[in-house]
């Protein structure tokens, strides 16, 4: 074997192997994101700057937290619309609890992510033993939760003034702010656990095919349970972190982020039927839907019209999945009837 071999295959195959797969899997949303930036950059002399770029990636944040936990709830076939909800709940209990109950931060922040494991307990449970579809679990816990998170703060924003939990919020290494670097270790934990581990593999083939999980033995209902929780747990986080950066637990944060974090995980390549979707593909919707944000901000855009650009963008998505999904079940048909 000649040493040009083994230098091709040590660093195409370990190091460069997943980094082009990455970007083969996801050519077409990445072609669209640069179009977009280019597009906005030309309309928005301030929107290529490197302040500005490092702007939008500590504003997507909260919704990276939210999508990467819907990625395993969609990758199941499931959805999740209480998350926005738990992150309510978690950094208004945080807030309450310090200035209330004179609580150390840690024991603040424990509690909180602890009854949000809870929701995401509670919604894996129902869902798995009585049938109920998790659109109507979830819709039902988000209206409970959001109210709790109203009742703890009576309808108004609970000032924080906790040093440690506002730098957790604002701090910077360098440019960079604290919250990247949360998303960043967050999204190696849940490619680590999506790709490397028996629960990952047990998730895709969950979503793939229940029937066959049941079968080959898989545990379905724990499966299902844990996933829920995870991304309950994550939304708490995500409750911390904005609390620390908004400087106050608010009862109204996170209503309709729950949008959002879908929006991401289906623009990034995820399917609503279950087994197809990756974390990283979840990070570029998330930037997607950042970068249209940020853009319609720069250009003056009443807010309102990102609703409607993001509905379109939703639709536009689930409708390249289904075309997709199409073409390739018409290519098994034909492949089967060769045969």
């Amino acid at each position: 074997m000649s040493g040009n071999n083994i230098d091709k295959r040590g660093w195409s195959g370990p190091v460069l192997g997943p980094v082009i797969d990455y970007f083969k899997r996801n050519l077409g949303i990445i072609g669209g994101l640069l179009a977009m930036m280019i597009a906005v950059s030309f309309l928005s002399e301030s929107f290529l700057t490197g302040s500005n770029l490092l702007n939008v990636l500590r504003q997507i944040t909260t919704n990276t937290f939210l999508a990467f936990g819907m990625t395993f709830v969609i990758l199941l076939g499931g959805i999740d619309l209480s998350v926005g909800s738990v992150l309510a709940f978690s950094s208004v209990f945080i807030a309450y609890s310090l200035s209330a109950w004179n609580w150390t931060l840690w024991a603040a922040i424990g509690v909180a992510l602890f009854i949000s494991v809870l929701i995401g307990f509670f919604n894996g449970a129902v869902t798995t033993t009585t049938g109920i579809a998790p659109f109507v679990v979830t819709l039902s816990t988000q209206t409970i939760f959001r109210g709790v998170a109203m009742l703890i703060a009576n309808g108004s924003p609970i000032r924080i003034t906790n040093a440690t939990l506002i730098k957790l919020g604002t701090g910077y290494v360098g440019p960079v702010a604290y919250p990247i670097i949360y998303v960043a270790a967050i999204m190696f934990a849940c490619y680590i656990f999506l790709n490397k581990t028996k629960f990952g593999r047990n998730v895709y083939a969950l979503g793939g095919n229940r029937t066959a999980a049941r079968f080959a033995g898989i545990r379905t209902k724990w499966v299902e349970i844990r996933v829920y929780v995870l991304s309950a747990f994550l939304a708490g986080i995500a409750g911390v972190v904005l609390a620390g950066r908004l400087s106050a637990g608010s009862p109204n944060t996170g209503d309709g982020y729950e949008l959002d974090a879908i929006a991401a995980v289906v623009l990034g390549g995820a399917s609503f039927t279950g087994g197809v979707g990756t974390i990283g593909g979840t990070l570029i919707g998330a930037i997607v839907i950042g970068i249209i944000n940020n853009g319609l901000n720069m250009l003056n855009v009443a807010s309102f019209w990102q609703y409607v650009v993001k509905g379109i963008v939703i639709l536009l998505a689930v409708l390249i999945d289904v075309m997709r999904k199409s073409s390739s079940n018409r290519k098994k048909t034909a492949l089967q009837a060769k045969n």
